[in-house]
């Protein structure tokens, strides 16, 4: 029997494209927007009457929405601060969503694979006098690609960046398992 995964272990890690250095990670509270969905394209064929064909369109990815406390370290602020600069206008980052064994330290169970992401919207903490809840402030980031991957298992990855179709290539120790859509978010 296979083993179901477990949603509230992860870890969050942010790099700079050119030569990997963490720029933002750690734990949050909650990760959302993981979703990949194809735009489905509808053509009447002449002399088929029974049905239409539906072909494959363009993907397209979700917003991701990282949630945390707030700590004196501000990195998530100092993300978007960077992207919203004259001259850094647009700066992107590879992402990495680790799913995490709730019984072995750092083992990874599943990884998530974002490919040139983009802070859009920052929130701050909500305050008030009289909440007793912990501050937490929020990120929003789109990408252009989205990959997963099982490292541990040997089940392989597959991954969607919209941007063609071809075998499935390993990386990382992973095997190939499926449909690989694109060549990015490797």
């Amino acid at each position: 029997m296979t083993d179901l995964f477990l949603p509230f272990r992860f870890k969050v890690s942010l790099y700079t494209q050119g030569n990997g250095q963490l720029i933002c990670g750690g734990s949050f509270s909650e990760v959302s927007g993981l979703e990949a969905s194809m735009e489905v394209k509808t053509l009447r064929e002449g002399g088929r009457n029974y049905g239409e064909v539906q072909l494959a369109g363009q993907t397209t990815f979700a917003t991701i929405v990282l949630k945390r406390g707030v700590t004196e370290i501000g990195d998530l602020w100092s993300w978007f601060d960077i992207t919203t600069q004259q001259g850094n206008y647009g700066y992107r980052l590879s992402g990495e969503i680790d799913v995490l064994d709730p019984g072995e330290a750092e083992k990874v169970l599943l990884r998530w694979k974002l490919s040139n992401c983009m802070a859009t919207k920052f929130k701050g903490p909500d305050l008030s006098a009289t909440a007793a809840q912990i501050a937490i402030e929020e990120l929003e980031l789109v990408h252009e690609g989205l990959n997963l991957e099982r490292p541990d298992s040997g089940r392989g990855q597959a991954s969607a960046t919209g941007n063609g179709v071809g075998p499935g290539a390993g990386a990382g120790g992973t095997t190939s398992s499926g449909v690989n859509i694109g060549a990015g978010a490797k």
